[in-house]
């Protein structure tokens, strides 16, 4: 059996890249999400080991400073930790899966450093449509929406370093690429678009 891959995939909040990802592995099988490890609270309706590994700041840091870390990467975002189990993909990708990776521009340098990923980066078709699909949401203060607006305009600067880039302007349109890009990797591995190991046979 072969090693599936590992998919890294990123974009500023607000882009779609949930429902674009939702989609694809919908329709495309042998697709698994990686369960991040969190010191946050669970919100009401998630499920541990379902929606995250809800985790205690010991047990997250003594994963954390394993030799070699027990994390692909990992970061702080508003005083909460957040990782992604190194053993978890490796078990996964060894089962012939191709796992995904929902992680921020700061997550995939680390994961490029020891691993070779495939790359794609969502971007919304300007930040000023981002901004208008912020607001519309009609959930979070202007205060908040600043914030994420600014910390888009600093992610899109890094698309640059990634193999794709989708731009999730229509949405069955960036569903087909992102679908594309996923079918072209396996193919690229010797696999067929469902995934499995292709034998050629003389």
């Amino acid at each position: 059996m072969s090693e599936g891959m590992l998919l890294v995939l990123s974009a500023p909040s607000g882009c779609g890249k949930t429902t674009i990802l939702k989609r694809v592995m919908a329709e495309l099988p042998g697709l698994v999400f990686s369960v991040s490890h969190t010191t946050r609270a669970p919100r009401p309706g998630e499920v541990d080991g379902r929606d995250y590994h809800f985790v205690g700041r010991d047990e997250f840091e003594t994963i954390r400073d394993r030799t070699p870390s027990g994390f692909l990467e990992w970061a702080e975002v508003h005083g909460n930790l957040y990782g992604t189990s190194r053993q978890e993909v490796e078990r996964l990708r060894a089962r012939g899966l191709d796992v995904v990776l929902d992680i921020d521009v700061q997550g995939a340098v680390q994961v490029r450093r020891d691993w070779d990923p495939v790359t794609v980066f969502i971007a919304p078709p300007s930040l000023a449509e981002l901004e208008r699909r912020l607001r519309g949401r009609g959930t979070e203060a202007a205060e908040t929406i600043a914030l994420r607006l600014a910390n888009a305009r600093r992610e899109m600067k890094a698309a640059a370093d990634y193999e794709y880039l989708v731009v999730n302007d229509v949405l069955d349109v960036a569903v087909d690429a992102l679908r594309s890009i996923i079918v072209a990797e396996r193919c690229r591995r010797r696999r067929a678009p469902s995934g499995e190991a292709v034998e050629l046979r003389l």
